[in-house]
């Protein structure tokens, strides 16, 4: 495709919108509360912040400004800065076309959960086996899948300015007020248990907020840190080319720097309250043993009954909750596979409706292996990281556990020591805009980063 042809975003706030939206996924909701909670509240978010101003800011730019300079997907953005890397852009682009099938998979949960709450099923859906149940079945977990799966590539098929950006625009504002909203409610929860302790959510904000450092040792603060730089990953999507793919739609005169910090903000903000939304509820409800809840168990099974014993109220504002978490999961999904329709259309010319509707026959063919992966295809396989999964949990654990700490070392090898630094701050100031933290990019890039990433992937895969 020719850059003089190629689609933009109309401005900033649009991008930013898109970004933030593909951040706020998941990730934030399900995975973010349960660490902060496992990790001594206060500490782990401290720990977060600091990495995300500087780890998650230095994968942010670099990627953003690769994007912009070279108005290329991932799968041919690194091999036109220069022939090198354009093996990065191949594995790049590999994450995301793994992610996608089972992304969606776990959207169709999402949805069918909210169709429980709001056609009046919410006690059936609060059941232990509600869940299990529901995802061993045949054929509702495909049905849910396909549904999400094809909203997300109607959006992708209509295009970046009217498809993505449109659809980002009117999505992120109603999700922050939405998690706005359950976070106040949670705060000013109260229970009384059967012998007469009364939990508030005040006290499980207490314990989300502030740090506890009874107990802990050199070693625990290592997983600490790990875990915090390994949720970054989950948040602000880097190193699965959707950032470069969102970069290549900016225009030349939008201020980078600028964007980067309300992507920064608008990520830090969504996982903060994803805790305050649920930590103090779980509390109230669970006590500190329902905070071990993490992933789906937390999403489908601690949350549903949480709302279950509130009542009325609670169908109310579980019907708000996973209607919020469609939302997350919707704007992830549509970033997801543009990475992919991008790359395509950049490689083979291919126009973006032929490599929207290629991408969602592979997903959807993919997906349903997934989902029959709990039936059919059933078997459990341990990983390197000592977990049993099952194909989901597969595809989860090469992609975001193995790939892309690759990709983003590759990354911060190829901009730090090949190309060097400059041509990224060059790319990110072009128009005289001033990168603060220019001199912190420039020793995160080149030293702190990549080995920041190997300790993360030799973490991931049980070797430390």
């Amino acid at each position: 495709m020719e850059e003089k042809s190629r689609s933009s975003f109309s401005g900033s706030f649009g991008f930013v919108m898109a970004a933030a939206g593909s951040a706020v996924g998941l990730g934030n909701i399900w995975r973010f509360p349960y660490l902060a909670a496992k990790d001594g509240g206060g500490i782990f978010l401290l720990c977060y912040i600091v990495i995300a101003l500087t780890f998650g800011f230095t994968l942010l730019i670099t990627e953003i400004s690769i994007g912009r300079k070279t108005k290329q997907g991932p799968l041919t953005a690194y091999s036109k800065l220069s022939k090198k890397g354009g093996w990065i852009g191949g594995i790049a682009s590999l994450v995301p076309f793994m992610v996608m099938p089972y992304y969606c998979v776990i959207g169709g949960w999402v949805l069918k959960y909210f169709c429980a709450f709001i056609s009046g099923s919410a006690g059936r859906a609060a059941e232990q086996e509600y869940f299990g149940s529901f995802i061993s079945s045949f054929p509702e977990p495909i049905i849910f899948n396909v549904i999400f799966l094809l909203a997300t590539v109607v959006v992708i098929y209509i295009g970046v300015e009217k498809g993505i950006e449109k659809f980002s625009k009117i999505l992120m504002p109603i999700l922050i007020l939405l998690v706005l909203g359950i976070s106040v409610f949670s705060l000013f929860l109260t229970y009384t248990d059967a012998s007469g302790h009364v939990r508030t959510g005040l006290q499980g904000f207490k314990i989300y907020v502030v740090p506890d450092f009874s107990n802990m040792t050199l070693d625990d603060l290592f997983g600490v840190i790990t875990d915090a730089m390994g949720q970054l990953f989950y948040s602000i999507s880097v190193a699965m080319g959707i950032m470069i793919a969102y970069g290549s739609y900016v225009r030349d005169e939008d201020n980078i720097p600028r964007a980067v910090n309300h992507i920064e903000f608008f990520d830090t903000m969504v996982a903060f309250l994803a805790g305050v939304m649920i930590i103090p509820a779980v509390y109230v409800f669970m006590g500190r043993e329902g905070m071990e809840h993490s992933g789906p168990g937390l999403m489908f099974q601690a949350m549903p009954k949480i709302f279950d014993s509130m009542g009325v109220v609670g169908i109310v504002i579980g019907i708000v909750f996973f209607l919020m978490v469609l939302f997350a999961a919707l704007t992830s999904s549509i970033s997801i596979m543009e990475a992919i329709v991008s790359g395509l259309m950049d490689k083979f010319g291919w126009s973006r409706r032929k490599a929207t509707v290629i991408e969602g026959v592979a997903a959807l063919l993919l997906g349903i292996i997934i989902c029959l992966g709990y039936n059919v295809f059933y078997f459990e396989l341990k990983m390197p990281n000592g977990k049993t999964g099952q194909l989901l949990d597969i595809f989860d654990f090469i992609s975001n556990n193995m790939l892309m700490p690759v990709v983003a070392i590759a990354t911060c090898i190829f901009i730090g020591w090949i190309l060097k630094p400059d041509t990224i701050v060059a790319e990110a100031t072009k128009n005289g805009e001033k990168l603060n933290r220019a001199g912190l990019y420039k020793v995160m890039i080149k030293f702190i980063a990549p080995v920041l990433l190997l300790v993360l992937f030799l973490v991931a895969l049980g070797i430390l």
